[in-house]
């Protein structure tokens, strides 16, 4: 139960996250409708709500190849980033020498635009024969600096008794990570997996530069394809909006409980 004196913050905030839900409602309402947004005065109900527009993006374009990739790729950085980022995560709870430096290093790193890292990347990547595959598209993403420390926060929270227990019985290190301890932090996991899939799916400069076939496009390179096939674009421009953003719309309200756990994990340790 709310108290009295709660209620003025509590709805200052619904009216806030109302508003901030206003440009998804607006995006739906046009990929249903196909009207003129920059017709004066809007319309605030769908007018003649038709779902013709998410049939054309269906067939425009090979949407169901584009979906594939795009999920193939989101797969390989969710399961790579938890497994890096939990290895790394954990190191970075042990006390090794130039472990200050190590983390100083990291925070240096998220300070770089990817931008400025893309030329040695891609010639990284083509070093490896990784030019027009998934596996190529995803190496950039395959473990980030934000998750590891999300990983280390869920870690340090671990009753250190736990790991030295495993470790006088002989446990391994990797076993401790996988077995031990990342069962008790399942919301670093979340989190991990949700920032993973957002960051992936809704990755374009990146495939941009390391696909060649047109078969191996993702949804974002998709979009820009389609742009140039669709005459009529308002309407089936927004239902393409909404049929990309509703897988990544589903992974967080399904964790989002977690997700929230996990970024503020460690947050008031002490």
């Amino acid at each position: 139960m709310v108290k009295r004196q709660h209620w003025p913050i509590h709805l200052a905030l619904g009216i806030i996250s109302a508003l901030m839900l206003v440009p998804f409602y607006w995006v739906l309402k046009t990929s249903l409708t196909g009207e003129n947004i920059f017709v004066y005065p809007p319309a605030i109900l769908p007018q003649d709500p038709n779902p013709f527009y998410f049939v054309d993006v269906w067939y425009a374009i090979p949407f169901l190849r584009y979906l594939i990739n795009s999920v193939i790729v989101s797969v390989i950085v969710v399961v790579a980033n938890v497994f890096f980022n939990a290895m790394a995560g954990y190191a970075l709870t042990r006390d090794f020498p130039g472990k200050a430096a190590t983390i100083m290093l990291f925070l240096s790193c998220m300070m770089i635009p990817f931008q400025v890292t893309i030329i040695p990347a891609y010639l990284i990547t083509a070093k490896l024969g990784l030019l027009n595959s998934y596996f190529g598209m995803a190496l950039p993403l395959m473990s980030t600096i934000v998750c590891i420390f999300v990983f280390k926060a869920a870690f340090e929270a671990i009753p250190k008794s736990l790991v030295e227990a495993a470790r006088i019985d002989g446990v391994p290190d990797w076993m401790i990570v996988f077995r031990i301890i990342m069962p008790l932090t399942k919301p670093a996991i979340a989190t991990n997996i949700i920032l993973a899939f957002i960051w992936s799916w809704n990755s374009f400069l990146w495939p941009l530069v390391v696909v060649r076939d047109v078969d191996m496009q993702t949804l974002p390179l998709g979009l820009s394809r389609f742009l140039s096939v669709v005459e009529d674009t308002t309407g089936a421009l927004y239902a393409f909006c909404v049929m990309v953003l509703v897988p990544g719309l589903v992974i967080f309200l399904l964790a989002q409980k977690e997700f929230i756990t996990g970024l503020t994990s460690g947050a008031t340790k002490g």
